[in-house]
């Protein structure tokens, strides 16, 4: 399969937004311990970012709609360095949540903006695919965002990680920036009042909102998932440490190869069945995490990653096929879902930590899965 420079700039693109998003994610435990809080009030520094991204996601969307794609991609890559770098002056949870809160305003601009222009560029019969290798780049930034601050934090202590995501934000912008094309395909709307005018039709389209309850599961059950098993193995027995929390997200790049042939089982199987079966297999990995072994952890974590981002190709290239004006707009929506799924996560996978412990968080995770199957089953198109 070959990549050109305009595809490699959007794989970019989705790199840059998730190794910022997750950046935190395996230390939690660890700055838990340093400010004196529990896993609920940690957790707040995933919530953060997630919940500045569905606040903002959809309007970011409208105004891509106005101003054009490449622009705003470009200008969010670069402001991100920005509350990325301004993290290491913090000196209480407080101050740490709001700067992540910032860096999650600016990430809508680059993901959904990205996808948007995916669904503008190239032909529909080709959007899947290329919304593969994009999600490709997203679980690589997912990885490098959790395991690079995870080794430097043993090594060199967490202020300083957080100066190498920040030069790597730096790094990527340039990148988009240097080999990104100018949208060629994209129709300005007819202002600002127009474009959001045209989000709001989104909700009479029942495949659409459909899909937007996945995208709101799918994002909850990555979140309780890989936030929650930290705390777990970093609990006794286990007690693992910082790098090792990061090296249990190499699980995410066993999809990276994966997920870009999703067109090719949606072509022998037909979406719907296809994603039923993925969330089945979903459901086992989640299951798997129930087990005491090491080992067996680490393959529930690798069905889990691999299954929730075949879900969430499928999902984000339907939204883009599926949407025939406001492409911008209709993927800010779904980001929304995706990311107020992911608070929901963040927030119901503590109160679950709090009252049933690990066993609590998973029970919730494979409702979660049901839920997503009952939708799929019944909402999607055949």
């Amino acid at each position: 399969m070959t990549i050109d420079l305009r595809t490699f700039a959007v794989a970019t693109a989705g790199f840059c937004a998730f190794v910022n998003l997750y950046s935190v994610q395996a230390l939690l435990p660890m700055l838990a311990k340093e400010f004196g809080v529990g896993a609920g009030e940690i957790s707040w520094l995933m919530t953060a970012g997630t919940a500045a991204i569905a606040l903002t996601a959809p309007f970011t969307g409208a105004l891509a709609d106005v101003v054009g794609r490449k622009r705003l991609i470009g200008a969010a890559m670069f402001a991100v360095v920005v509350p990325t770098f301004l993290m290491i002056l913090v000196k209480s949870v407080a101050a740490f949540a709001f700067w992540r809160f910032v860096q999650g305003l600016l990430l809508p601009p680059i993901f959904a903006v990205a996808v948007a222009y995916i669904g503008d560029e190239w032909p529909p019969h080709d959007v899947t695919r290329i919304a593969g290798i994009y999600i490709s780049g997203t679980s690589i930034g997912g990885f490098c965002g959790r395991f690079i601050p995870g080794v430097l934090t043993d090594l060199v202590g967490w202020r300083l990680a957080f100066v190498v995501v920040a030069l790597l934000t730096f790094a990527a912008a340039s990148i988009v920036t240097l080999t990104l094309p100018r949208e060629r395909h994209f129709v300005r709307s007819g202002g600002l009042a127009a474009s959001l005018s045209q989000m709001l039709r989104h909700f009479r389209d029942p495949q659409l909102v459909a899909t937007y309850a996945i995208g709101f599961g799918v994002l909850f059950n990555f979140i309780a998932t890989f936030t929650y098993v930290s705390f777990h193995l970093a609990a006794p027995p286990y007690l693992f440490s910082p790098a090792l929390l990061g090296a249990l997200f190499l699980t995410y790049l066993v999809s990276s190869p994966i997920v870009p042939w999703v067109g090719r089982g949606i072509a022998l199987f037909g979406r719907r069945p296809f994603v039923l079966g993925v969330v089945a297999l979903w459901i086992v990995g989640a299951l798997l995490l129930l087990a005491a072994p090491v080992s067996i952890i680490i393959a529930g974590l690798t069905l889990c990653a691999v299954c929730g981002m075949v879900c969430q190709a499928v999902s984000t290239g339907y939204v883009t096929m599926t949407a025939k004006e406001g492409r911008s707009s209709a993927v800010g929506l779904y980001a929304t879902a995706y990311y107020v799924g992911g608070s929901a996560g963040a927030f119901l996978g503590g109160l679950a930590w709090t009252f049933a412990g690990w066993a609590g968080c998973v029970a919730a995770i494979v409702a979660m899965q049901a839920i997503i199957a009952v939708i799929v089953a019944n909402a999607w198109g055949r």
